[in-house]
């Protein structure tokens, strides 16, 4: 029987896996100093816990955030553009992420209360009703050729990264109802 060696993409898929299974707490835990890729060794992952304002809430280390839900220039030559970034957080990471996993989820906010129902325990009759607990996220690499394009000036290369946390029903989260989330990168 041949035994193959595990890819880039069986590490990032176990990542997913256990973020959805096992919660923010656990990755968080496994990716804190210590194990963060500080050495840059394969194989190791960095995380990042973004707030709710777009701004960086704690890190295992070389990340800055270069443009949080920005409204940029209108550039359009007919109608209006600039807010065709203003629903995201563009970061760099300080370093080549061509050959990296991006892995993104929502974090927990049971002490703020977005909507003023008075519910922060996740109780809500339905996910939109509590949006503390509800969303979407997605994250890609910057400046893929044909894919994606990142708008805010000196994003647009593999060393940034975009975040769009978004509401259940995939609209643009607005100032007072954002999303605190984590970002895991995981290394080749």
């Amino acid at each position: 029987m041949r035994v193959h060696k595990p890819t880039p993409s069986f590490y990032v898929a176990t990542a997913a896996l256990a973020l959805s299974l096992g919660g923010t707490s656990w990755a968080v835990a496994q990716a804190g100093p210590g194990n963060s890729g500080e050495d840059g060794r394969p194989g190791q992952e960095r995380w990042l816990l973004i707030d709710a304002n777009g701004q960086i809430e704690a890190q295992s280390g070389g990340f800055t955030v270069a443009a949080a839900y920005p409204t940029l220039a209108n550039t359009a030559a007919t109608g209006d553009n600039s807010l065709r970034a203003a629903g995201n957080v563009y970061i760099n990471s300080g370093e080549d992420l061509s050959d990296n996993g991006i892995v993104t989820t929502i974090a927990l906010q049971n002490q703020v209360d977005q909507n003023a129902d008075g519910i922060t325990n996740g109780r809500a009759p339905t996910a939109n009703a509590n949006p503390e607990f509800s969303g979407e996220i997605s994250a890609t690499l910057c400046g893929v050729a044909g894919v994606v394009a990142c708008a805010p000036a000196g994003t647009n290369n593999s060393d940034h990264f975009v975040v769009s946390p978004r509401n259940s029903d995939g609209t643009v989260t607005q100032p007072g109802a954002r999303k605190r989330f984590y970002v895991v990168i995981t290394s080749n």
